[in-house]
């Protein structure tokens, strides 16, 4: 634990000395981002260790905050969520090195790298707490520092209340797991970790009070719908592209570990716990993937898209919990085990996703995809990533998202043929949620890619966007890389997931291993017959080569149409291309169509527009917090400025929790 101890100093030090070293720019950018860098692969070391050799490594130091105490561990499952935050953040501080310089006239950037390696700090230190104190300390920083990086651009309004919101909502999430907490310490006698698994017996009498605890706190976090409202579309794309990266690619992966960390103390699940979060996990991932698919804003398409993908993950372990409460073991171990892939390769598609992004709205000043095209002309790196990582998260093969969803449907088949009747309901709601997930994100990510990187530029900053930086590139080829890498071996990344599921389930490793092989050898012959596909595609790249060379290649323009000057605004633009899928689901997505027809035998000019505003938002959370606003504002006779009146009130409060604890 002595490296993974230097790795969290070293982030501190490179963030207090690039915030030490604000005014100047660049020597800011190389502390922060360089110190991220460094610790992030440093911090790979200890993690990697763990996983490989399957045995846990602790520290636990003296700690003078009341049942607190600074007890951390890495074991199987917080080196498998390790991963994703370390790779993601350091190759994030790379592009945002590049990112953020833009801004150096404008603002001081030793602010945002402080804040870029505390929010690295605690993420950290939420994987390994052993202790609820110090969890909920770091999950308290882990929020801050994100308000933080979020509001980086807070002369702007729209920023400044997606800061504001977020900030409100994290803390009602909070507010849940700090009741599950003390409940769990109550029961336990102690706020360790250990205490909370040895307790076992104590918990039971309210073990479904503190999972649906961990499901509405944790899940605030993770972003299902419908408390994702204040989290991912109004916060991640608010944010500088990087830190939206690590944002909705490792921060809101947290949610999902400490669901998992409270489940591991709360014995054998019900089986309506597995219902309750496919149910979420469809829910979440089919209006996620339909939100997202009637988005303008690349980045808001992209945090939708997050939720999508959260929703695939929550599904598969809502099946994990099903098998194991009705004791299928084959069911159990593929349902959990696609779910932590997931994990994992989300984190690394939707990183290279946000940015591509980031790396488009450098290039050309915009992410409104209908004033983009023709990008693939102008920046080929950023739209041969954006391809990759698209195919990625429609879950095809041979890249990685295909083989976590492969595990998921093969624990669903199983749960649906071979067990019996009832279970048939879980496993086909699981498959027939992931293929019309799957579905949908195919139309989505095909609109997006084909609006912003095909055809003709829709405007002039698009048709002026420039080549970016080494900087900005390289982080996108290594993700392109880790995506093909995961897909290529996926048997490899199923059986190092196991020691992961054993310590979840507690079945043993062996058992796990038989069951997980079922999955293994399908995904064996799917490796194989992706080599030979993409040797294909190289041998024919080659001849085609070969037979082009010392040719010359002439163009020519295609059939206008009837047209004799083809405009760029013949194109589609993504609203008319969604227009058919938002028709059909508009019962649930209430979008807003503005058509003005073309009139005449020579029209001049027709416009489509759609405007797709969050339901949740609009019709739940507005209200609500306008209501709460108006009540608190009738309490404002109570802030007059007097200070013997707050003394008052302090001691009045101390004499009724006297009088209370008395009686």
């Amino acid at each position: 634990m002595s490296l993974f101890l230097a790795v969290i100093i070293v982030l501190l030090a490179g963030g207090l000395f690039a915030l030490a070293a604000g005014k100047l720019p660049r020597i800011a950018t190389l502390l922060g981002a360089g110190s991220a860098v460094l610790a992030c692969g440093a911090g790979l070391v200890p993690v990697l260790r763990v996983l490989i050799r399957n045995r846990p490594e602790s520290f636990r130091l003296p700690w003078d905050v009341p049942f607190g105490s600074f007890a951390i561990e890495i074991d199987a499952l917080s080196a498998f969520f390790l991963l994703p935050i370390l790779v993601l953040s350091g190759l994030a501080a790379v592009h945002g090195a590049e990112y953020l310089l833009a801004y150096r006239d404008r603002k001081n950037l030793g602010a945002p790298w402080f804040f870029y390696n505390l929010l690295i700090v605690s993420m950290l230190l939420v994987v390994v707490a052993r202790n609820a104190v110090l969890f909920l300390v770091a999950w308290e920083v882990m929020s801050l520092a994100a308000f933080f990086l979020l509001t980086f651009e807070h002369e702007k309004g729209d920023v400044r209340r997606a800061g504001w919101t977020y900030l409100v909502a994290t803390h009602m999430g909070a507010a849940f797991l700090l009741l599950m907490f003390v409940i769990l310490g109550q029961k336990a006698g102690s706020f360790d970790f250990d205490d909370f698994g040895r307790a076992a017996g104590a918990i039971s009498g309210v073990a479904s009070m503190l999972f649906v605890c961990a499901v509405i706190g944790f899940g605030t976090k993770a972003g299902f719908m419908p408390m994702h409202v204040s989290l991912l579309p109004e916060a991640h794309p608010a944010a500088p592209s990087h830190v939206s990266a690590v944002m909705s690619g490792a921060m809101i992966k947290t949610g999902i570990y400490g669901l998992l960390r409270v489940l591991s103390f709360l014995g054998a699940p019900p089986a309506w716990w597995g219902w309750l979060l496919i149910g979420i996990g469809v829910f979440s991932g089919v209006m996620g993937i339909l939100f997202a698919l009637a988005q303008r804003d690349l980045k808001r398409m992209l945090a939708y898209s997050s939720i999508e993908n959260v929703g695939i993950i929550t599904l598969s372990l809502g099946l994990g919990l099903l098998g194991l409460s009705h004791g299928w073991p084959i069911v159990a171990a593929l349902g959990l085990g696609g779910g932590l892939l997931h994990v994992i390769n989300h984190s690394m598609f939707k990183g290279l996703l946000f940015l591509a992004a980031g790396t488009v709205q450098r290039s050309s000043g915009t992410l409104q995809m209908d004033l983009l095209g023709g990008l693939l002309k102008r920046i080929p790196a950023t739209g041969l990533a954006f391809l990759v990582a698209a195919v990625a998260i429609c879950g095809l093969p041979p890249l990685n998202g295909f083989v976590s969803e492969f595990l998921v449907y093969v624990g669903a088949y199983k749960a649906t043929t071979t067990y019996a009747a009832e279970t048939a309901v879980p496993g086909l709601a699981v498959i027939a949620g992931l293929a019309l997930i799957g579905g949908l994100a195919a139309a989505c990510f095909t609109k997006a890619f084909g609006t912003v990187f095909l055809g003709e530029p829709r405007s002039e900053q698009a048709r002026l966007a420039s080549a970016p930086g080494l900087a900005m590139v390289l982080p996108l080829v290594l993700l392109m890389i880790a995506c093909l890498f995961l897909g290529l071996f996926g048997p490899l990344m199923a059986r190092m997931v196991q020691p992961v599921i054993a310590d979840i389930t507690h079945l043993p490793a062996e058992t796990v291993g038989t069951n997980m092989a079922v999955a293994t050898q399908g995904l064996s012959s799917v490796v194989i017959v992706s080599l030979g596909f993409l040797l294909l595609v190289l041998l024919l790249a080659m001849a085609r080569a070969r037979l082009l060379a010392g040719r010359s290649i002439g163009q020519a323009s295609t059939w206008y149409c009837g047209y004799a000057k083809p405009t760029a605004r013949m194109q589609y633009t993504g609203s008319s291309f969604a227009q058919p899928l938002t028709h059909l689901f508009g019962a649930f997505l209430r979008t807003r169509v503005h058509l003005d027809r073309p009139a005449g035998l020579f029209p001049k000019e027709a416009r489509l527009v759609t405007e797709t505003p969050d339901v949740f938002a609009e019709n739940v959370y507005r209200p609500a917090f306008e209501g709460t606003g108006w009540v608190l504002s009738k309490l404002r006779w109570f802030q007059h400025g007097r200070v013997q009146m707050y003394v008052l009130y302090i001691a009045a409060t101390l004499l009724v929790l006297l009088v209370w604890k008395l009686g």
